[in-house]
C-alpha cells in the first residue's frame, strides 16, 4: 500500500548503515524495541509470529470499539434511519481509515507510544493526554464489565454482578499468563471471529432487504451528520484510537522498514469494525423491515429474539459478552500503556493491567453500574483525547522527522489527517457541551 519506506517487514532494529538515529532522544525507539524483544515481549521474527502480532494489533483496535455501546448505538440508529444508516456507516468508515492510518503510521514509524511522542514534541503534553486516556478508560471499563454481566445473563440467566466479576477474572488471567502477549493476540482474534460469525448468522436469518441497503449506501434517503460524527467518535474516540498502534509497538514491529504492513493492518482493522457494524445493521434492519416495532431499553436483544427466536437471544448474549470482554481487555491494556513507557518490562505492565481490572471490577461491584455523571465526564474526556492527540502526532509528522526515524511522511496523508483533525475539534466541542446536562 505504501512505497515511501523500505519494504522489508520484521522486528525493527538499528542496522548498520541505516538512516535511523541510534543515540538518545527519538532514536531510542530502536533500542527500546530491542529491550522489549530481549524481555520476551516481541515476536521471534518468524512469519507466523509476525502474522499473529499484526492480527492481534488489528483485532485489538477493532474489538476495542465493538463494545456494549457499539451494539446499542448501531441498533438505535438503525431504528431511526432504516436503510439510510448504510450511508452513515460508509462515511464513518472512510473517515476512520484516514484517522487510523495517520495514528498507526506515526506511532509505528517512531516506535514509541503516543504520549512519549507528545512529550518529545512539547514536554508535558504527553502526560496530559495520558491522564485523559486513563480516566476515560477507567470509567468506561466499569461499563464494559457491566456489559459482560448482561451478556452472561442473556446466555445463561446468571446474576449480572456475578457474571461481570467472573468475566473480569477471565480478562485478568490473560495478563497473568506466562506468554501474556501471545495469549492476548490470539484471544482477541478468536473473540472477533466469534462476533463476526454470529452476527453473520443473525443477519442472514433476519432476511434484510439488501438491495435497499445497497442503494442507500450511495444514494441515501436521509443524511444525518450528527449520527455520522457520533459513529466516528465511537469508533476512534478515546483510548480506542491508540489501542492497535500501541499493541503493535509493544510487539516489536515498528520503524520505517515495517511501514507497508503497518499501513495495511490499520486499514484492515477499521474495515473489520465496519463489517461488524454492517452485519449488525443488516440484522436489525431485517427485523425492522419485517414490521417488528423495536422500543424500550433493550432493542438489540429484542431484535435478535425476533430474528432467531430463543436461539437468537442466546446468540445476543454471546455477542454482547464477547464485545464487552474484548473491550475490557482493550481498555485495560491501552489505559495502562499510557501510564507506562516503552522501557517498562512486560511483566510490570501486565501486573499493572491486572490491578487496573481489579479496581474497575471493585467499582462495578460496589456501584452496580457506571453512574451517568461519570459517563458524561468520561465522554467529555474522550472528546478531548482525539483532537489533542491527533494534533501532536500530525505535528510530529510535519515538523519532527527525527522522531519518525527519518521516515518521509506522505503529504497526501498529512493533508487528509489535518482535514480529519478539524472534524475531531467539532466532535470535542460537542462532547464538552454535553457537560451542561450535569447542571440542567
Amino acid at each position: 500500500m505504501d512505497t515511501d519506506g523500505p519494504s522489508t517487514d520484521g522486528p525493527s532494529t538499528n542496522r548498520p548503515g541505516s538512516n535511523q538515529p541510534s543515540s538518545d532522544g527519538a532514536g531510542t525507539g530502536g533500542m527500546e524495541r530491542a529491550d522489549r524483544q530481549a524481555a520476551g515481549g516481541a515476536p521471534s521474527g518468524k512469519k507466523g509470529a509476525r502474522r499473529t502480532a499484526y492480527l492481534g494489533a488489528m483485532f485489538l483496535m477493532a474489538t476495542s470499539c465493538i463494545g456494549p455501546g457499539f451494539i446499542t448505538q448501531t441498533t438505535v440508529f438503525t431504528v431511526q434511519l432504516g436503510a439510510a444508516f448504510a450511508f452513515a456507516i460508509l462515511i464513518s468508515v472512510l473517515l476512520d481509515i484516514c484517522i487510523q492510518m495517520n495514528v498507526w503510521r506515526i506511532v509505528g514509524a517512531a516506535g514509541i507510544r503516543a504520549q512519549e511522542i507528545g512529550n518529545k514534541v512539547l514536554p508535558g503534553v504527553g502526560w496530559v493526554l495520558a491522564v485523559l486516556v486513563f480516566i476515560g478508560g477507567l470509567v468506561f471499563n466499569i461499563g464494559n464489565i457491566a456489559g459482560t454481566g448482561l451478556g452472561t445473563n442473556a446466555m445463561f440467566g446468571a446474576n449480572t454482578t456475578i457474571g461481570g466479576i467472573i468475566s473480569a477474572v477471565v480478562a485478568a488471567l490473560i495478563f497473568l499468563s506466562k506468554r501474556a502477549g501471545v495469549a492476548l493476540d490470539r484471544i482477541i482474534v478468536i473473540l472477533g471471529a466469534i462476533m463476526i460469525l454470529l452476527m453473520l448468522y443473525v443477519a442472514i436469518v433476519s432476511a434484510p432487504p439488501v438491495g435497499e441497503a445497497l442503494k442507500n449506501t450511495v444514494m441515501p434517503d436521509k443524511i444525518d451528520f450528527l449520527i455520522i460524527t457520533t459513529l466516528i467518535g465511537g469508533s476512534v474516540g478515546g483510548y480506542i484510537t491508540y489501542a492497535g498502534a500501541h499493541r503493535m509497538v509493544d510487539s516489536g514491529y515498528s520503524g520505517p522498514e515495517n511501514m507497508r504492513s503497518i499501513a495495511t493492518t490499520s486499514v484492515i482493522g477499521v474495515i473489520i469494525t465496519g463489517i461488524m457494524r454492517v452485519l449488525l445493521f443488516l440484522a436489525i434492519f431485517g427485523v425492522v423491515a419485517g414490521g417488528v416495532a423495536l422500543s424500550g431499553n433493550n432493542m438489540a436483544a429484542d431484535a435478535f429474539k425476533a430474528a432467531a427466536g430463543e436461539i437468537g437471544m442466546r446468540v445476543f448474549g454471546v455477542v454482547l459478552w464477547a464485545a464487552a470482554i474484548s473491550s475490557v481487555i482493550g481498555a485495560s491494556y491501552t489505559s495502562v500503556s499510557f501510564v507506562t513507557s516503552s522501557k517498562t518490562s512486560p511483566r510490570v505492565r501486565n501486573l499493572l493491567t491486572v490491578v487496573f481490572i481489579v479496581v474497575c471490577t471493585i467499582l462495578f461491584a460496589v456501584l452496580g453500574q457506571t453512574p451517568q455523571t461519570l459517563l458524561i465526564f468520561a465522554g467529555a474526556f474522550n472528546g478531548l483525547i482525539l483532537p489533542i492527540g491527533l494534533a501532536v502526532l500530525l505535528y510530529a509528522a510535519w515538523r519532527r522527522r527525527d522522531l519518525l526515524q527519518g521516515y518521509k511522511y506522505p503529504k497526501w496523508l498529512l493533508i487528509a489527517g489535518v482535514l480529519a483533525w478539524l472534524l475531531t475539534i467539532y466532535l470535542g466541542w460537542n462532547s464538552i457541551s454535553g457537560l451542561e446536562s450535569l447542571w440542567a
